[in-house]
């Protein structure tokens, strides 16, 4: 029995997402299991077979090993032209139909329409998903106008959620993204996003300071690769909802 198919059939049953390391417990506690069961019979006296060699390996099993077995069955489910791919997510390893087949599988969900964001909600987004955890004022400071709306229409579609208050005068709300984020935009942690490491270290306005008077050339570049134009930021109502 190869590790590959032991994956895939955890994979398969579970019904939540399974990390590298819990995929690796699960196997090695079957092959404990195995050998516990050996040593009571024989303590009990009865004749006891040999486990077998391929049950034996599986009890070295780690995380690296799980992850090339994974990669084993991408191959050969791209091989064989298969409608569905093993793919890693926040939570774990999780089995997805192919996004060729996306049009044929909506129509299991008549109902369900793609919603689009605004633009608004996109850039708020960006700047949470980012600079996460980040209070309201320091949105507010980036795209010089109220978020309030934005906020909260994120917060209904699951995107973001409240990840605790800041050490700041008032413990301000700090908002986060949420694991239906990844899921949304397919990426496994916020260093999936392009050029993360720069953005996340690039100062930001003040929330005093509003983002059209920035003139530091990285408070500029950072507003532009989240959509913003630093000179126009300000331009919008302030009373968006």
């Amino acid at each position: 029995m190869q590790l590959s198919a032991i994956v895939e059939a955890l994979l398969i049953a579970s019904q939540n997402p399974l990390p590298s390391e819990e995929i690796a417990r699960l196997v090695r506690a079957r092959v404990a299991e195995a050998e516990d069961v050996k040593i009571r019979e024989t303590e009990e006296g009865q004749d006891a077979p040999a486990l077998p060699d391929w049950l034996l390996a599986l009890g070295a099993t780690s995380a690296e090993k799980v992850t090339e077995a994974i990669a084993e069955l991408n191959h050969a489910y791209q091989e064989s032209q298969r409608a569905f791919t093993v793919i890693e997510r926040p939570k774990g390893w999780k089995v997805f139909t192919r996004i060729e087949y996306g049009d044929f599988v909506r129509q299991l969900f008549p109902g369900r329409k793609p919603e689009r964001m605004s633009g608004p909600a996109m850039e708020t987004l960006a700047i949470i998903a980012y600079r996460q955890p980040i209070t309201k004022a320091a949105i507010e400071a980036v795209r010089g106008v109220a978020c309030d709306g934005m906020i909260q229409k994120l917060l209904d579609r699951d995107l973001i959620r409240i990840g605790g208050r800041a050490e700041l005068p008032g413990r301000p709300l700090l908002y986060e993204t949420t694991d239906l984020f990844f899921e949304h935009f397919g990426i496994r942690s916020i260093d999936d996003l392009p050029n993360a490491t720069e953005l996340r270290k690039v100062k930001l306005p003040e929330p005093e300071q509003a983002p059209a008077a920035a003139t530091d050339p990285e408070q500029q570049l950072a507003l532009g690769a989240i959509g913003i134009p630093a000179a126009a930021a300000s331009d919008e109502s302030s009373s968006e909802s």
